[in-house]
């Protein structure tokens, strides 16, 4: 079947059924009693994970209690900011509680029923984040891996500072990029969706906030002023979600602390070039031969060294689960033509066929749980074992599957972007701009920064783009490049 055929299908919408409601989410005995904390400071009501022994690695007993409180709050005229946050200086959140769940799959059918219940739990939380009717910010200060992506990239502010590091590590592991990342990856510009999900490649500090994982950078110093600051703001009831939103940006502003010199912009350039003409392929084996060129490259005409960057990739994806990177290319592909609701359907549909595979238990005990780690062994251990058949059969429903029931389905989950941009300046803007004719560099630069209040990063990406996407004429005009004169 044609991938295009694949990604229009109607065949999950029809063929799985939705559960009848919701159950209510509520804590259980056994749970953990102080491992969120939750807060309020005027009009601000806070969630701390507080596992800093565990990097706050998310489990089945902090999502439900952070569920409720969402819901709560979603009502309360009192609540007007939500922002959620790690213990400690190492991580905001370092993933799901995934060494848990390889161990209870380990039990057969009825473990790998209990861990898919957890993937539920946890998309219903995360899909309650992505469609949540109030100013949802979450700080990117430390560690931000898996179920700690989940947890922020669907807020409309994402505060990356000089901890973060972020990366989406699910191929290492025998998994595939959810908790939205079906959504999100491939709504990044260009590849970099791809080559993350593909790679699990990290992005340290301000790397986050260029590549648009984030929508701030600031210093981790300056957050305990800022979230005391948020609390003076006072919204009038009229306002609505963008317009506070926008309040709460220039509140960030405040709090500027400028962008370190010493860490320039990685996927920039030549690098971004080379990682968009590799990862625009359809097969894991056409981007293997597109990175396998770059390699050739002859050493005095690579002064940004990309061959050793192709070296590594390849190296690098030859150690991923060969299932794993065949699932992630194709979410990649489909996933752009996906709401934000049908995102987390297919994704809990596809976490119980992995809860089954063999690669989710092995590539979490070698990676995660013995000691030393050992080298995962796959299963099929290369990509000729993996047939499109197969994909086809995962990103099906299992025979009386029923769907994933959202909690907050009625409010605006049927959207296909994300409704609020609140980061640096999109490249197809810029685009778009460049394209009407006429523009100077210093006009595009000047539009961008006012329409972006003088944002710092602004000019640091108005630039590479112009610098990677742009040629001036004879009259000093820029002019756009086609990808193939790039």
């Amino acid at each position: 079947m044609p991938l295009k055929a694949k990604i229009i299908s109607p065949a999950f919408s029809t063929h799985v059924p939705k559960m009848a409601s919701p159950e209510i989410v509520k804590e259980m005995p056994g749970d953990d009693p102080d491992d969120v904390l939750f807060n309020s400071h005027y009009c601000v009501r806070t969630i701390e994970l507080n596992r800093p022994k565990k990097l706050n690695s998310l489990n089945a007993s902090m999502a439900r209690k952070i569920i409720p409180r969402l819901l709560e709050w979603q009502k309360s005229d009192m609540a007007n900011i939500l922002l959620i946050s790690g213990a400690g200086p190492k991580a905001f959140c370092a993933g799901g509680d995934v060494a848990a769940l390889a161990q209870q799959n380990t039990n057969g059918p009825e473990g790998q029923k209990q861990s898919h219940a957890y993937f539920g739990l946890e998309y219903q939380l995360d899909h309650l984040i992505a469609t949540y009717p109030k100013p949802y910010i979450a700080y990117l200060d430390g560690i931000t891996m898996g179920g700690g992506v989940g947890l922020s990239v669907h807020a409309p502010i994402r505060i990356a500072t000089e901890r973060t590091l972020f990366a989406m590590p699910e191929t290492t592991i025998g998994f595939f990029p959810d908790v939205g990342g079906s959504f999100f990856l491939p709504r990044l510009e260009g590849k970099i969706g791809t080559y993350l999900a593909l790679t699990s490649e990290r992005l340290k500090g301000v790397n986050a906030f260029y590549a648009g994982v984030a929508t701030h950078y600031i210093d981790s110093s300056v957050l305990p002023s800022l979230t005391a600051r948020l609390g003076e703001l006072q919204f009038k009831d009229y306002e609505d979600l963008q317009t506070r939103l926008s309040t709460i940006d220039a509140t960030i502003a405040e709090f500027d602390t400028g962008l370190p010199h010493d860490e320039p912009m990685l996927l920039a350039g030549e690098l971004r070039r080379a990682v968009d003409r590799s990862f625009n392929q359809s097969s894991i084996e056409e981007i293997i031969a597109a990175i396998s060129k770059e390699t050739k490259r002859d050493p005095a005409s690579d002064p940004e060294d990309i061959r050793t960057w192709a070296i590594k990739t390849l190296q690098t994806l030859s150690e991923r689960s060969p299932t794993s990177l065949r699932v992630a290319l194709r979410q990649m592909q489909m996933g752009s033509e996906w709401t934000i609701n049908e995102t987390f359907e297919r994704e809990h549909s596809l976490a119980g066929k992995f809860m089954q595979h063999p690669d989710f238990i092995e590539g979490v005990s070698a990676r995660l749980i013995r000691k030393p780690p050992t080298t995962p062994v796959w299963n099929p251990p290369s990509l000729e074992g993996v047939s499109d058949r197969d994909i086809d059969e995962m990103f099906k429903p299992t025979p009386g599957e029923q769907r994933l029931q959202l909690l907050n389905l009625g409010r605006g989950g049927g959207y296909m972007q994300y409704p609020y941009q609140m980061g640096l300046p999109r490249e197809t803007d810029i685009e778009q701009f460049i394209r009407q004719g006429g523009k100077t560099h210093p006009q595009v630069l000047k539009h961008f920064l006012k329409q972006k209040n003088q944002r710092v990063g602004v000019q640091e990406k108005v630039e590479e783009v112009l610098a990677r996407c742009c040629v001036v004429d004879d009259d000093g005009l820029l002019m756009w490049m086609d990808e193939e004169e790039a």
